[in-house]
């Protein structure tokens, strides 16, 4: 009897052995099942707003423009659009890379001169196109898989930039007035700091808002440009809706 009891128990142990070694897997895959994507790529749609007037690098080309020409900064403001790739670390951080892009083109005319001969303005188009490439690292204060999640965070940029006024121009040592075009480009590097909301709409799809701060000033060339400033003042706010599919 005791034998047998001692067989019979040495079954209901290997079996419990074997179920549990059974349900491990389960319970992992199970597990792994509810973990949150690391990883998603998102696209955005919103407004760039340059910095105001007031707030201006010196020696901006668009500050020396408004000497003689008639246009506004704000007349800048306009669509930007963009994509971006993050990738998450733990439940609280997450790293991403981005590019975007925002064009704008703005008529202006002389402030205090006219075409003596047709009694017409004299026009020109201001045309400005930022490329930003930025990096960032986000917290997310309650966590990733929050039925809404903030997140505040700060990278760096690469801004690649051109600006050009093209049309007509007065030649004030003389009077006259010609046709031309006045180009300057390059890229400059600046601070990047963004704060946002999301909210899943589904299981790999979120929706939300982004409020985007850069600061960025371009080196301009006076002489080999032809432009008044020897600067591009790219600093300004991008309020953008973003959407991510998450993987």
């Amino acid at each position: 009897m005791t034998k047998r009891f001692h067989a019979r128990g040495m079954h209901a142990v290997a079996a419990l052995a074997l179920a549990a070694g059974l349900g491990a897997p389960a319970t992992a895959f199970a597990q792994i099942s509810r973990v949150e994507p690391r990883q998603s790529i998102g696209f955005n749609v919103g407004y760039f707003a340059l910095r105001g007037e007031d707030a201006r690098a010196d020696g901006d080309v668009l500050l020396a423009d408004l000497d003689s020409l008639l246009f506004e900064i704000k007349d800048f403001n306009g669509a930007h659009v963009g994509g971006e790739w993050l990738v998450g670390f733990g439940d609280y951080f997450e790293a991403g890379v981005g590019i975007g892009i925002y064009q704008r083109t703005v008529p202006s005319i002389y402030r205090n001169v006219i075409n003596e001969t047709t009694q017409s303005e004299i026009e020109q188009d201001l045309k400005l196109r930022v490329i930003p490439m930025t990096a960032t690292i986000r917290f997310l204060p309650i966590g990733r898989g929050a039925p809404v999640e903030p997140y505040v965070g700060a990278g760096i940029g690469i801004f690649n930039w051109r600006y050009s006024e093209t049309g007509e121009f007065v030649d004030f040592s003389d009077e006259t007035i010609f046709r031309d075009r006045f180009t300057a480009k390059g890229n400059t590097v600046g601070p990047v700091v963004v704060a946002g909301l999301r909210a899943p709409v589904s299981d790999v799809w979120t929706i939300g808002g982004e409020l985007r701060y850069q600061r960025a000033e371009g080196d301009i060339d006076p002489v080999q440009s032809g432009l008044l400033g020897s600067k591009i003042d790219l600093t300004g706010w991008t309020t953008s809706f973003t959407v991510h599919l998450r993987f």
